[in-house]
């Protein structure tokens, strides 16, 4: 069996890993969504996601070493690997995808949810629970880690901290505290806060619309303009080369 086999079969047994990994991810959030009220995911990254991470990195390193040989296929292997590992674990799982943009996608109707509350007359841990309880979803477990913690006499700066990981809800935290130091109204800046946030999910969506619209069209002119050099200049040249040859 010649280096090249044992290098090729490393690379296509990580390839497999690195694919097992993603639909594994998807069967677990699957199995999880069925068997809450809401549907919600779970942890972020599963037990077995490091483990698998090492293991892909480690034929990949292993590829590189049988490849090269020596004392430097063996320095390459371990560089290899040390990338290898380092890039697989900035990838985002599916499940923790999933759970961040549907925290996103949530966190305007949380907004107006609980400025409907406050306007209602609740206390805001209240509020928050209350909103918790009506919303479902990744967003109602950390709005219901918020209003318990301010029910149980936690200060204000650590109950909101919990929402912090989800995109544009520093705002709203930001709000809220400012709220809690100065006594201010906080009902109107939530409304306030949520249409921003509607405003700002359109321009990224319009945004992305656009980026899509050019990728579409890249690959169409990467393969045209080979074929129009091929078909309509290299003829000409060749042409008019050999007029002067």
């Amino acid at each position: 069996m010649t280096r090249q086999t044992v290098a090729a079969g490393c690379l296509v047994a990580a390839a497999v890993l690195a694919l097992s990994i993603g639909t594994r991810t998807d069967a677990v959030r699957r199995l999880r969504g069925l068997g809450g009220r809401d549907g919600s995911v779970g942890r972020a990254r599963p037990a077995w996601w490091p483990d698998s991470i090492r293991l892909g990195s480690g034929l990949f390193g292993l590829a590189v070493l049988v490849v090269l040989g020596g004392w430097s296929g063996l320095l390459g292997g371990v560089v290899a690997a040390v990338a290898a590992d380092r890039g697989l674990r900035r990838i985002e799982p599916p499940a923790a995808r999933e759970r961040r943009l549907r925290e996103a996608a949530d966190l305007p109707l949380a907004a107006d949810l609980l400025a409907a509350a406050m306007r209602a007359g609740a206390s805001v841990d209240r509020s928050v629970l209350a909103v918790a309880d009506a919303l479902g979803g990744p967003l109602a477990d950390r709005l219901g880690r918020v209003g318990r913690t301010l029910l149980l006499g936690g200060g204000p700066q650590e109950a909101w901290s919990h929402l912090l990981p989800v995109p544009g809800a520093e705002r709203l935290a930001g709000a809220a505290l400012r709220s809690s130091n100065s006594g201010a109204a906080l009902a109107g800046a939530l409304t306030r806060l949520a249409d921003d946030l509607r405003a700002d999910r359109s321009t990224a969506a319009e945004a992305a619309a656009r980026r899509a619209g050019v990728l579409i069209v890249l690959p169409l002119g990467l393969c045209f303009l080979p074929a129009f050099i091929l078909a309509g200049l290299v003829p000409v040249i060749v042409a008019v080369l050999g007029d002067v040859l």
